[in-house]
């Protein structure tokens, strides 16, 4: 039997998981378990626990579905538990280093108690300093175990469940388990005081909790609020069927009114239902007030006196005022330009268009990406919506006949960005935009990443001066409604880059689709497109932009790699679309210049084999299922310069070249395409093409734009099952 059971919820925190599971077997006291409790057996955060529990046999695996909440999860991971002690932590929060040796040797000393709590330290997600809020609820209580009497203040009900520790037999002959819905460490944390015979207390922070940036959940917006009061109601029905002395009731009261309080004096956290919520919790506050209770001083003091007699109306003038102000300046749009201003503010009061669909892709560079993938299968089973791209002006000549679009900044764009039901893009919209209720925003992404984004990429310093305020990024990260990915890494570290309220999809890339429906007339029509030569290999050459270089510079002589691996191939020059030229050359030489050709897709189409550095395109390409190398001249600049998820060079899609002579070498013998490139290409793919199956685009379609529920959306076909399209020198083999 274990020492300590540590239960690690993880619904919806995959990407932070690891964090909390490396800060528990890190500890230097081993006589533990960690049960990890997932969503199912396929959910993101299953994939995490299961690399841990493949490697370290302390670590297991339960579930419980997400429609069960946290207290399910966690109750699913108390029934699992073995250990003396129980602890709760949070899948996205950690222990501090040597903490369960400090539980340890406390329980050691001061022998056997019911619950023991502890200090935790609240940290900020960006900047500031830690808090330790639990420091003044702990104060003032006596050095070893004792009875609750001796601490009234001790409540249980202000410290979250996981600033404790529970001995097991005590949890399990009380029948103590999480009820059901919110603010459960309420209706968990007061009984299990109530019940506590000798308690403890170990002035030593002992888990680090890890504050989103979202802000918590409980204090969204929602009819949830009105579950704080079920809890209040538990707490003190027990406390009334124990008959708890009035000088522990009174405190207790008081607390939980303390919290009710906040709730009613803040309108946000209740659109509706207000004067039900005050009207309610005033009959709890009169049928459970202590006799002789005294109501503190000052404004808190007037808030409970207007509670105890019900005066909804005066309590709501006290906070009227605060509301109307905060109301204005979050409507207040702030685009450029005093007429403009005024211009899109009287768009966003007319009725929302509930058949518009605006589009946008790589800022205005055109139709292209998912987005222009999303657009063509909505014209096929959304025929009924309404589609405006928008584009620079320079992009104009580029889009087609068929398709409406407005040119950035101008009146138009204001205009449908004002009025459009659905945003879809796979960059992200300006500052100015504002996020109408009931809008959808998609955000589709352009990439898997390699390279450090986002939110991760602030310790960066090169990257981070390019990128410009990371707060004014993830403001436009909290217009998100759904995040797009193409595999299970990229769910993790969208989360850690782009934290927020969105939801993300795991449907795959749009884009991507045609890499599983091209035929061999198609791959033959755009090699004819791009002017590649009958009978010759075509290799794409696609290099991604260097954060510490200025402009596009390949590291690689294409006229000497071409020189020395043979007239049997022919380079597709693909540079950075940071570096886009124009329409590029159809062909007439060796190297053919595809940077200006709209759709990455058709160049891969065209390619019989990619080569690349560090470019995301690799993630794509693999779904072709065709030879991969990688020419990593200057990988230790670039990861210790960008920053990277994942070690490249121990995880390639193929043969791997650091000089422009072992580029080379790779062709001329065949090891390109060899069984080991094969065999390094398949585990990429295991990884990284997970969701790319050919039916990304209606998935999307049938979930954001048609609003079918989640269960009816046609499901991913397994990687074995699919048939990429053929390659050209396939065909000519065949």
């Amino acid at each position: 039997m274990p020492r300590f059971s540590i239960v690690v919820p993880s619904h919806g925190v995959a990407g932070r998981l690891p964090l909390a599971l490396d800060s528990v077997l890190a500890q230097s006291f081993g006589d533990f378990e960690v049960i990890t409790v997932c969503d199912a057996p396929d959910a993101p955060a299953a994939d995490v626990a299961a690399g841990y529990a493949g490697r370290d046999s302390r670590v297991t695996t339960v579930h419980s579905p997400p429609s069960d909440g946290l207290a399910g999860a966690r109750n699913t991971g108390l029934r699992a538990a073995a250990g003396d002690h129980v602890l709760f932590l949070d899948g996205d929060d950690e222990l501090a280093p040597g903490a369960l040796a400090e539980l340890a040797a406390r329980l050691e000393a001061v022998g056997e108690t019911d619950v023991l709590y502890f200090e935790h330290e609240r940290t900020p997600w960006w900047e500031g300093r830690p808090a330790n809020p639990a420091a003044a609820a702990l104060a003032g209580t006596p050095a070893g175990a004792f009875s609750p009497d001796r601490a009234p203040q001790l409540t249980g009900v202000t410290l979250p469940a996981w600033s404790a520790a529970y001995r097991r037999a005590f949890l399990v002959e009380e029948e103590l388990t999480f009820p059901r819905g919110h603010f459960t460490d309420i209706g968990f944390g007061g009984p299990a005081a109530l019940r506590a015979e000798r308690v403890a207390v170990l002035r030593t922070v002992v888990v680090r909790h890890h504050l989103r940036r979202q802000g918590n959940r409980l204090n969204l917006p929602g009819e949830h609020h009105t579950e704080l009061l079920d809890q209040c109601e538990l707490v003190l029905t027990r406390a009334a069927e124990r008959g708890v002395p009035a000088e522990r009731l009174g405190p207790l009261f008081e607390q939980l009114f303390a919290a009710v309080l906040r709730t009613a004096a803040h309108p946000a956290r209740l659109p509706a239902g207000r004067r039900a919520f005050f009207r309610r919790a005033g009959l709890l506050y009169r049928r459970h007030r202590p006799a002789g209770y005294r109501a503190p001083g000052g404004s808190l003091g007037v808030q409970h006196r207007l509670l105890a007699s019900g005066s909804y109306a005066a309590f709501r003038a006290l906070r009227a005022a605060n509301r109307r102000a905060a109301r204005a300046a979050a409507l207040l749009p702030r685009p450029r330009g005093l007429r403009t201003r005024l211009r899109y503010a009287a768009e966003l009061r007319l009725p929302m268009d509930e058949n518009l669909v605006v589009y946008c892709a790589y800022w205005g560079r055109g139709y292209a990406c998912n987005p222009a993938a999303i657009h063509a299968k909505a014209r096929e089973l959304a025929p009924h919506l309404r589609a405006v791209f928008l584009v620079e002006p320079d992009a104009v000549g580029s889009m087609p006949q068929d398709v409406e679009y407005a040119v950035i900044g101008s009146r138009r764009y204001w205009q449908v960005l004002a009025r459009a039901k659905y945003l879809v893009n796979n960059a992200n919209f300006a500052d100015a935009v504002v996020k109408r209720p009931g809008s959808v925003h998609l955000q589709t992404q352009h990439g898997t990443p390699l390279k450090k984004m986002g939110a991760d990429q602030s310790t960066y310093p090169v990257v981070a001066a390019a990128t410009g305020s990371i707060g004014r990024l993830l403001a436009r990260v909290d217009r998100w409604d759904y995040n797009l990915t193409s595999n299970r890494h990229s769910t993790q570290m969208w989360e850690s880059a782009f934290p927020g309220a969105h939801e993300t999809l795991e449907y795959g890339y749009p884009r991507n689709d045609v890499y599983c429906t091209a035929s061999a007339e198609d791959v033959a029509r755009v090699r004819k497109e791009l002017g590649v030569p009958e009978g010759r290999k075509a290799l794409l050459y696609a290099p991604t932009h260097r954060d510490y270089a200025t402009g596009f510079a390949s590291g690689l002589d294409l006229a000497e790699f071409c020189e020395a691996i043979g007239d049997e191939y022919v380079v597709l020059l693909r540079a950075h679309y940071f570096y886009d030229r124009g329409p590029g050359r159809r062909g007439g030489g060796r190297i053919i210049d595809v940077t200006g050709h709209r759709s990455s897709e058709d160049v891969c189409l065209a390619a019989d084999a990619l080569i690349t550095d560090y470019s995301s395109i690799m993630f794509d390409y693999a779904n072709l299922d065709r030879p991969i190398v990688v020419y990593a001249d200057d990988w230790d600049v670039y990861r210790e310069t960008r920053g990277v998820y994942f070690d490249l060079m121990a995880s390639p899609p193929g043969r791997v070249a650091r000089t422009p002579a072992e580029l080379a070498a790779l062709f001329r013998d065949g090891t390109w395409a060899d069984e080991r490139a094969a065999a390094l290409r398949a585990a990429f793919r295991e990884r990284f093409c997970q969701f790319d199956d050919g039916r990304a685009a209606e998935r999307v379609v049938r979930r954001v734009l048609l609003g079918e529920p989640p269960e009816s959306i046609p499901p991913v076909i397994p990687l074995a099952q699919r048939v990429p399209a053929p390659a050209a020198a396939t065909l000519v083999r065949s």
